[in-house]
């Protein structure tokens, strides 16, 4: 290619066109909230290397993106209360993710047989900016452990092995499958405004954990037929809510994330 060639003006749109694009393009990227995602911190394998790596599946922050947001991942690292706070003064939203156990210990109990080995790093970092969040109204949804860790934040206690509980493995296939389960949306909720009170909404869920005491502050807004709770939301803020399963699973319904950004749309403002 010569210099001329490398020059040329493309020809199919005109200058105010393209300009109009481009204006349109700076507005909404201006305008998209930026939401953090909370990652994994464990052993990984890529290529020739095998090292500690925070990492997240693709499919939490091509939710946020397609929802009109903007991802950032926060991987977990040393915290106390100012760290979460700078953290959050470049936020406009945050999303805990999904991951291992919660340690027993955080909600007074030894760990069942099938418990993982605790993650205390991790459990640290997301409570930390759980509680600075709520400290600040910073809108907040919390996805499969984000939902357990959340209640046990704020004070509540968790079933470590559902199935001694509810006597099948209906929420956790194994082998990284996801098993397909009906949950009932609570009218009158955040949840129910966000799911049109579906009241057998097809959800996607792997976890053989769930709430058992429900902490104070919090409200249930959706559960499964044998009672398992589904879904919360924090009382006091106007947007934090919490739920069992995968929302990020199904790529044809960005309800909940299109929430989460809204809400943090209107926080920016």
């Amino acid at each position: 290619m010569n210099a001329s060639e490398h020059t040329e003006e493309p020809t199919s749109q005109a200058p105010s066109a393209l300009a109009s694009r481009d204006r349109w393009r700076d507005h909404h990227s201006s305008s998209a909230p930026l939401i953090g995602l909370t990652t994994y911190l464990e052993q990984a394998q890529t290529g020739v290397w095998d090292v500690p790596a925070a990492f997240l599946p693709k499919v939490y922050f091509e939710a946020v993106t397609r929802a009109g947001g903007i991802a950032v991942l926060l991987p977990p690292q040393p915290v106390d209360e100012s760290i979460a706070n700078r953290v959050l003064d470049g936020l406009d939203g945050l999303i805990i993710t999904g991951g291992k156990d919660v340690d027993p210990a955080r909600y007074g109990q030894e760990p069942h047989a099938t418990t993982d080995v605790p993650r205390r790093d991790r459990d640290a970092w997301e409570d930390a900016l759980l509680t600075a969040a709520i400290d600040r109204e910073l809108p907040f949804l919390g996805i499969c452990r984000g939902l357990q860790v959340l209640n046990v934040s704020l004070g509540g206690t968790l079933h470590q092995h559902l199935p001694d509980v509810i006597g099948s493995t209906r929420y956790n296939a194994g082998y990284g499958k996801f098993t397909e389960n009906a949950v009932e949306v609570h009218a009158g909720t955040k949840a129910g405004e966000l799911l049109d009170d579906a009241e057998a909404l097809a959800v996607h869920s792997y976890h053989h954990q769930a709430i058992d005491e429900v902490a104070p502050g919090l409200t249930v807004s959706a559960r499964s037929d044998d009672g398992t709770i589904q879904a919360v939301e924090v009382d006091s803020v106007p947007f934090g809510v919490a739920v069992q399963w995968h929302p990020e699973e199904n790529a044809d319904d960005l309800r909940l994330f299109a929430g989460l950004v809204e809400a943090a749309r209107e926080y920016r403002r």
